[in-house]
């Protein structure tokens, strides 16, 4: 077992507890998403007010409702095509309001670089979503590249709780950007029935492996070094001069 997969196994103990509880109340699953949107709202306005662990805690609670409502929904029976499309808008409520959060706060800290780097960011994860859903307009499935929403959720949890969210945006930006690359380039060669592109580069770069596996884990493990790495004074000091290429724009 990965540690990922580790880490899936541990988290999933007391979840289950709270999924059987939702199933004893009778929660419709459509609940739990509103209820979980309205808490990331609550995070958001954390992230706005540079309160980042409350915001963190916060983001825990809300994905906690976000996970569970297709299991839920799985249990009693109650999937059906409109929950299906209520989850993924939602989702994109709370993605929005997450990078609003991040955007209120440094446009208040008088920081253009970090406004502008959070707005790319939120672009091309709303992008992610809405390539993968045209392109599954067009064909079977188009499930590619890395950042998808759970790993973007995770890395806003772990920029919160460690004040490392400048590393945080970058990442989520550039490999956002891989991904919608990633997910135009599929179509094209399934649409046109062209090989997919095999090799080294290719299996990193062109991301098809699932999560849980060692190439996974080690993507993970890249990330996080980088975000750790990356001084969290680049946000939270609206006076310095910066350092590197994040410190110039952030001027």
């Amino acid at each position: 077992m990965t540690f990922t997969g580790a880490i899936g196994a541990v988290c999933m103990f007391p979840l289950r507890a709270i999924i059987s509880v939702s199933v004893a109340l009778g929660i419709h699953p459509n609940v739990l998403t509103l209820i979980g949107v309205l808490i990331n709202v609550v995070a958001a306005w954390a992230l706005a007010v540079d309160r980042f662990a409350l915001a963190g805690v916060i983001m825990i609670v809300a994905n906690i409702f976000d996970f569970i409502d297709g299991k839920v929904a799985h249990i009693t029976g109650k999937q059906s095509e409109f929950g299906a499309f209520w989850d993924s808008t939602l989702d994109r409520f709370s993605d929005l309001a997450l990078f609003t959060g991040l955007i209120w706060l440094y446009a208040e800290l008088g920081r253009n670089g970090y406004v502008l780097i959070a707005t790319l960011a939120l672009i091309f994860s709303i992008m992610t979503s809405y390539a993968r859903a045209r392109a599954e307009s067009l064909i079977d499935k188009c499930k590619v590249g890395f950042m998808e929403r759970p790993e973007r959720i995770v890395l806003f949890m772990i920029g919160a709780f460690t004040d490392r969210m400048a590393g945080v945006l970058w990442v989520i930006l550039v490999l956002s950007i891989i991904t919608v690359s990633n997910r135009i380039h599929y179509t094209y060669l399934a649409l046109n029935r062209k090989p997919m592109p095999e090799g080294l580069f290719a299996r990193f770069f062109f991301w098809r492996d699932e999560r849980a596996t060692l190439p996974y884990d080690i993507w993970v493990v890249a990330i996080l070094a980088f975000v750790w790495l990356v001084p969290p004074d680049w946000i939270s000091d609206p006076t310095a001069t910066g350092r590197g290429l994040l410190g110039l724009i952030g001027r």
